[in-house]
């Protein structure tokens, strides 16, 4: 009897031990595991005396882009001193080739322009959630109740990659401050004004094969 009362103090001891109290981040039903935004800053450096980039230039600008794989997100920045505001028409138009406008301003970049050059920034943004997927633990046991360390992988994950212009997870969009009823009401009233399925009746349908 006293060596099972010794077996029971034990359990209990180590049982303890595996308890810890306090704040647990994985004890609530928020996911630990949420997106993180990471910014890529990309350069192009081109000959624009005067502000103004040779057609060869332009192409190299264009293939750039392409290479790229210039789309909705990104932003471009045209950076070079006094030449910048020359060629930020050109720029502009090769852009807007891929749908895309040139922001203003630009982000501080590494070395200095060269004269007679511009420098072409495109910033990307890009959405990711670490450490997932996550099985490092087992289910059981769960002395503190927590989630699976899996919990939230799979619905952010998919978040980030869906999502078309990550820099929306940071900060949300600016409204306009101007509400049109009609067009906030539109999707309700096509839903209340379109016929029921039902109310031309079933339709004839045939399982026999029509001779030619």
């Amino acid at each position: 009897m006293a060596s099972k009362t010794a077996l029971l103090l034990v359990a209990a001891a180590l049982s303890g031990c595996a308890y810890h109290p306090g704040p647990d981040p994985e004890a609530g039903m928020a996911a630990v595991h949420v997106p993180v935004v990471s910014r890529a800053d990309y350069v192009f450096d081109a000959a624009a005396p005067g502000g103004t980039l040779a057609p060869s230039e332009a192409a190299r600008l264009d293939a750039w882009f392409n290479s790229l794989d210039l789309r909705y997100g990104d932003s471009v920045y045209v950076d070079g001193g006094p030449y910048s505001e020359a060629a930020r028409a050109q720029v502009a138009d090769i852009a807007g080739n891929y749908g895309m406008l040139v922001s203003q301003g630009a982000p501080v970049t590494a070395g200095a322009v060269g004269s007679g050059n511009v420098r072409v920034v495109v910033s990307r943004n890009v959405a990711s959630v670490p450490d997932c997927p996550n099985w490092e633990r087992k289910s059981q046991p769960n002395y503190n109740n927590r989630m699976l360390p899996n919990y939230g992988c799979g619905v952010n994950s998919n978040l980030a990659a869906m999502v078309a212009n990550p820099e929306d997870l940071i900060h949300g969009r600016e409204g306009s401050g101007i509400g049109d009823a009609a067009t906030a009401s539109r999707a309700i009233n096509a839903y209340r004004t379109a016929p029921t399925t039902g109310s031309k009746g079933l339709q004839d349908i045939s399982t026999k094969k029509e001779e030619k």
